[in-house]
């Protein structure tokens, strides 16, 4: 009965070693990619499967919800930890930034600012990606920092 009890508590233990805060650090993006993918959808390009038979970048890239969920049940239950979201962060930022304002871009700005007919809505949608973009990249630079300074 006792070793059930010290699992249990193992479990914890290694949960905490990600902090609350981190809770505002994948909310923050999750809630940028959402509004920036409800704008592929809006302005008709770079949309794919499951609303085109098409599989393409869009498609591809709404496995960030299946990983966010992963990561999360995986962190509450002390199965995961700050290498996950590290790995999750940077990876995410690596291909946003090149996909969207790289110079072999599949999705340069002028693809989100165009397909609007008021120009201030255009530039609304790419404030958001770069919003999405930076607030990925600050979750980058966060959780390499609870990192290195020995966090699991």
């Amino acid at each position: 009965m006792e070793r059930n009890e010290h699992r249990s508590n193992s479990r914890v233990a290694s949960t905490a070693t990600v902090p609350r805060k981190m809770i505002l650090v994948l909310f923050v993006p999750a809630l940028f990619g959402a509004a920036h993918h409800v704008d592929h959808i809006i302005r008709g390009n770079h949309v794919g499967w499951p609303l085109t038979p098409e599989v393409n970048a869009f498609t591809l890239s709404l496995a960030v919800y299946p990983l966010l969920a992963i990561g999360l049940v995986l962190t509450v239950t002390g199965r995961t930890g700050l290498r996950y979201w590290l790995g999750f962060f940077t990876a995410n930022s690596v291909v946003l930034a090149s996909v969207h304002l790289g110079p072999w871009a599949i999705e340069p700005p002028s693809d989100i600012i165009a397909p609007y007919s008021d120009p201030m809505l255009g530039y609304g949608a790419f404030g958001v990606l770069l919003a999405l973009i930076a607030a990925v990249a600050i979750g980058a630079a966060y959780t390499g920092v609870l990192v290195l300074r020995g966090g699991r």
